[in-house]
């Protein structure tokens, strides 16, 4: 049996998504060499999509490292959005309230261009890998193995390791039970997402309050448009076809007065709706990042802006690890990511149970979240914390 080919290196990470890339973007520009691998082959996840909202602070993260001027170019700014209950619409606006907007640009763009710029910087990035293991993470040099697309085993020994590989993370699971405490919600409701082509519906994004449920109105282009609808988790996606979809989804917008373009639906999915944190996010020299670490039900946009905001301090927390050769900024990492963290997990739990139907809801309930909703839409100190929460919070951009 051939020996694994042997690499040394400062940070191997673990999970080369946007998390993990821009993870290695931001070491190299600290002159930290690092190894990124992933499961999945490039041409996967480029083709996988997936939410497209990025918070002010996650756009002048892309542009101002060298990552991005497309995302100007290509992207569509929002000043706000719609809130749509009791009959009425009503703008958020974003601009006004506390200068920030939202980008609209899809994660699978986000990811085209760091992996663009990992290419053209040289970097160490292996797509399709196999056998993936991590080990030995609380030695002086961890270990992470793996088969690389061509067949060749690897055993990369670095200072650190770093899991950005994803709510199903195979780095969570190597902290050992007693030295983790996870946190954990799933609530009663998805989303049944659709991809169609036809043109945009509305300017900025329009998230719809009925007594039939929530629905999320959203684009993608001029032409594709990406819309949602709370179903039942159980839902089968072979039971609805293009005309009972539409036909919900412009029952529910139609509450509130608003009517969709309709096309052909290209794609259609359910997304079940979780709330997780595990602390700490760093066990020996391992360190956890994004899903990895936490995910949050998508009615907020956090997601990928959790992802971004974590490895964003967590490459200048590593900076110091490597040049003090200690583990103790993994721990400052933990702290102040975790501070982000659950800001954001309230921010989408708020957003959640405030615009969806509980199963068992009554009347009264639904009455009393459009009381809610008037008394935020009613003060300007109540939609500043909303455009605040949606579009970073200040300080944290």
């Amino acid at each position: 049996m051939t020996p694994p080919t042997p690499i040394r290196t400062q940070v191997a990470i673990v999970g080369a998504g946007p998390a993990g890339l821009m993870l290695s973007h931001l070491l190299s520009s600290a002159g930290i060499e690092s190894v990124a691998v992933d499961l999945r082959s490039r041409r996967e996840i480029e083709e996988t999509q997936r939410a497209g909202i990025l918070e002010q602070g996650s756009v002048d993260l892309l542009v101002e490292t060298g990552v991005s001027d497309r995302v100007h170019r290509d992207g569509y700014r929002h000043g706000g959005i719609e809130l749509a209950f009791g009959g009425a619409s009503h703008r958020i606006d974003f601009e006004g309230l506390v200068g920030a907007a939202a980008q609209l640009y899809p994660q699978t763009d986000v990811f085209i261009d760091l992996a663009d710029a990992r290419a053209r910087d040289g970097a160490d990035v292996r797509f399709g890998v196999t056998d993936v293991g991590v080990g030995d993470l609380t030695s002086e040099r961890p270990v992470l193995r793996f088969t690389d697309a061509e067949g060749v085993a690897h055993e990369v020994r670095a200072d650190f390791l770093v899991g950005t590989d994803g709510s199903r993370s195979l780095c969570r699971r190597e902290v050992p039970e007693q030295e983790r405490t996870q946190y954990f919600r799933e609530y009663p409701f998805a989303w049944f997402g659709i991809l169609a082509e036809a043109p945009p519906s509305a300017p900025e994004l329009i998230y719809n309050h009925s007594p039939r449920g929530f629905a999320l109105i959203s684009q993608r282009t001029e032409t594709l448009q990406r819309m949602y609808f709370q179903c039942d988790p159980a839902a089968d996606v072979g039971d609805w076809s293009d005309d009972r979809i539409w036909s919900e989804l412009q029952a529910r917008v139609g509450h509130n007065g608003h009517v969709l373009q309709e096309g052909p639906i290209t794609s259609r999915t359910v997304l079940p709706f979780r709330s997780f944190v595990q602390e700490p996010m760093h066990h020996g020299r391992l360190v956890l990042a994004g899903d990895a670490a936490h995910t949050v039900p998508p009615t907020g946009a956090k997601g990928l802006n959790l992802a971004l905001a974590d490895v964003r301090v967590l490459a200048e927390e590593l900076e110091r690890a490597v040049a003090q050769r200690s583990t103790e900024p993994l721990a400052t990492y933990s702290e102040r990511a975790l501070g982000r963290v659950w800001k954001a997990q309230h921010f989408s739990y708020w957003m959640t149970t405030m615009l969806h139907t509980l199963p068992e809801a009554t009347p009264f309930d639904v009455r009393r979240q459009e009381g809610e909703l008037a008394s935020l839409t009613g003060s300007p100190s109540g939609s500043a914390y909303l455009a605040e929460g949606y579009t970073g919070w200040p300080g944290q951009r």
